[in-house]
């Protein structure tokens, strides 16, 4: 399970605390306005923000310490991070060895991974000769290679058309589920993960201010700040 037990970060002009617990292998989707919290609430577990108090655990690890290099995680940010002058393979080596000295067996894990996210044959291009989906493919792709049991994205599928936001998401969730990873996953439209979401987390003013199944969360009348958020 992650757990964040009253994780409480402080700065200048705001504060957050959240307390939120999420299955092994569970997808929760993290949704809510703009500047509630949902960024910051990744990068707590990421590492890239240390809180004054509270702890995170996963599986029974305590994380909060640590740095982001030595936490089980994976995270997706809506600009792909793929450096434009290298290629597919060369972008998602980067997960496996920083400096590219790929060897035969990273360059058969990256071939697999390329075939999973649907972009078998493509090794060679770079993202300017990719679509915005298959650079998304790419940036998933890498996030696969590094075998982290646990997967952050924040708003990555944010630019896409509905149909392919829709694609990308099911494939996340189909990747999710044939390698146990836990997921969360801040989405700007929770329709687009209601109907493979185990949790949604309603996340405002910094908090967690409701978790629970989609059908509950997203049901009319459950919440009033929900309603003005999902049906304004």
């Amino acid at each position: 399970m992650l757990e964040l037990d009253n994780v409480r970060l402080v700065y200048p002009d705001f504060s957050v605390a959240y307390d939120l617990a999420v299955h092994t292998g569970a997808l929760c989707a993290l949704i809510g306005p703009s500047g509630g919290g949902k960024t910051t609430l990744l990068h707590a577990i990421a590492g890239f923000a240390i809180p004054e108090s509270g702890t995170i655990r996963f599986d029974g690890s305590d994380l909060t310490r640590l740095a982001p290099s030595a936490r089980p995680l994976s995270i997706l940010f809506q600009d792909h991070n793929l450096f434009p002058h290298l290629t597919a393979l060369q972008n998602i080596g980067l997960g496996l060895e920083p400096r590219l000295r790929l060897t035969e067996a990273h360059r058969r894990r990256i071939d697999d991974a390329l075939a999973r996210v649907g972009l078998a044959g493509m090794a060679s291009r770079r993202p300017g000769e990719l679509s915005g989906g298959q650079q998304q493919r790419v940036a998933i792709a890498r996030a696969l290679v590094r075998d982290k049991p646990l997967m952050l994205l924040d708003e990555p599928f944010t630019g896409l058309d509905p149909g392919l936001r829709k694609e990308m998401i099911e494939l996340v969730d189909a990747l999710r589920r044939e390698n146990g990873l836990t997921v969360l996953m801040a989405i700007h439209s929770p329709e687009d993960a209601a109907e493979i979401a185990d949790l949604i987390a309603f996340v405002d003013e910094g908090r967690v201010m409701a978790v629970g199944p989609p059908a509950e969360i997203l049901a009319p009348g459950h919440r009033p700040a929900i309603d003005r958020y999902y049906r304004r």
